[in-house]
C-alpha cells in the first residue's frame, strides 16, 4: 500500500477488485476475508456499505456477494468518455500541429471540467496535464467562457471565485463577454499561472448549452492568442457537430 493512500479506501478498493477479478461471480464473506487477509468483521462492514450504493449485491439464499448494478452506470460513463476521446483526438491533433501548443478537450460533468482527450505538438511545449484531471468551471479562460455562454444562475456562482471576480472587476465585463460570444473564444494570458497562457472555445449541444471545451495551453503572448483563437473556435465548432450532430 502506498504511503499516501487512505487505509479504509484502500480496503474498499481491494474488495471491489477481488469481486471483479475473482474466479467466481458470487463469493462468500469468509472467502473474501481469507483471500484478502482482512478481518471478517471489517469485510462485513465494507460490503454492507457498498450495498447502500448499489455497488455490491448479496444473494439472500446463498449469502454470497457479487458486484452490483450501480457499476453498470459507472462503466457507461467511462465508455462515454472514451467515445468523446476517440472523436476529439483527430481534431486536437490538427489543432496542436497548427498552434504548436498542447490541445485539450474537457467535458463538463457535475460542476467540473474533466480532461478526456489531449494531443501534443511535435515541436513546442508539452503541457503534462493528465487525462482525468479536473478543473473548476471558474478556471482561467474556461471560467470566462462559462460567464459568456453559461446561464445567469451559473454566472453568479462563478463570480464567487476570487480570481475570476477580480478579473471581472478589472475589465468592462459585458463588453468582454460580448466579444467572447462574437469571436467564439476566450484567452487567459498568464493570469492563472505566470508560465502559461491558454485559449478556449465552447463545445455546444443543439440547444447551445456548453457541454465541454476545446483549449490550447502554451507559452504564447496576447497577440499570438488572437491568432490561435479562430483555430480553437473552429475546432470546437467542428467537434460540436461530430459529438452532437449537425445543427
Amino acid at each position: 500500500m502506498g504511503k499516501r493512500t487512505v487505509p479504509a479506501v484502500y480496503q474498499v478498493g481491494k474488495v471491489l477488485s477481488y469481486l471483479a477479478k475473482g474466479p467466481n461471480f458470487k463469493v462468500k464473506l469468509t472467502d473474501i476475508a481469507r483471500d484478502l487477509g482482512f478481518h471478517k468483521s471489517r469485510v462485513y462492514y465494507i460490503l454492507n456499505t457498498l450495498r447502500e450504493f448499489g455497488l455490491v449485491e448479496k444473494d439472500p439464499s446463498t449469502k454470497a456477494y457479487s458486484l452490483g448494478p450501480a457499476l453498470i452506470f459507472m462503466g457507461e460513463k467511462v465508455l462515454e468518455n472514451l467515445d468523446y476521446r476517440r472523436k476529439a483526438e483527430p481534431f486536437l491533433k490538427e489543432l496542436a500541429r497548427i498552434t504548436g501548443c498542447t490541445a485539450f478537450f474537457g467535458k463538463i460533468s457535475e460542476g467540473k471540467i474533466y480532461v478526456v482527450a489531449k494531443e501534443y505538438a511535435d515541436d513546442g511545449v508539452k503541457i503534462t496535464i493528465p487525462l482525468g484531471y479536473r478543473f473548476p468551471l471558474s478556471y482561467g479562460a474556461l471560467g470566462k467562457l462559462m460567464l459568456a455562454f453559461g446561464d445567469k444562475e451559473g454566472k453568479r456562482d462563478l463570480l464567487e471565485d476570487e480570481r475570476l471576480k477580480l478579473w471581472a472587476e478589472r475589465v468592462n465585463l459585458e463588453e468582454e463577454l460580448s466579444r467572447f460570444r462574437k469571436e467564439g473564444y476566450a484567452e487567459d494570458i498568464k493570469e492563472m499561472d505566470p508560465r502559461f497562457s491558454s485559449v478556449a472555445s465552447p463545445v455546444l449541444d443543439p440547444t447551445n448549452r456548453v457541454i465541454g471545451m476545446v483549449f490550447v495551453v502554451g507559452t504564447f503572448d496576447e497577440s499570438t492568442a488572437h491568432l490561435y483563437g479562430p483555430y480553437v473556435a473552429s475546432t470546437a465548432k467542428e467537434l460540436s457537430k461530430v459529438i452532437c450532430g449537425s445543427f
